[in-house]
């Protein structure tokens, strides 16, 4: 929701997108970053989200993952990290 139509800094993200053979919580194009929101799935997966993580940052895919809880407890950090994390890579 605080991601779609543009809302962070003019910069669109796509829910669930497909990406080489992964699937993504939410990415950016333009600003080839992977947005990650770690539950209780990950919990047992940690070795393949490694090598996900991994396989997509050799092609120049840039990740930032944040806790479930975090999301949900506490969205206004969440979404000023993103926002920071924007403005000091945009030009990267």
């Amino acid at each position: 929701m605080f991601l779609k139509n543009k809302q962070m800094l003019g910069y669109d993200f796509h829910r669930q997108k497909p990406l080489d053979e992964y699937i993504v919580d939410f990415f950016c194009n333009e600003l080839m970053l992977t947005i990650e929101i770690d539950g209780l799935s990950h919990y047992n997966s940690q070795e393949y989200d490694r090598k996900r993580q991994e396989k997509l940052e050799s092609i120049g895919i840039r990740f930032l993952r944040f806790e479930d809880d975090e999301v949900f407890y506490n969205i206004t950090k969440v979404l000023d990290i993103i926002e920071k994390w924007i403005i000091e890579n945009r030009n990267k």
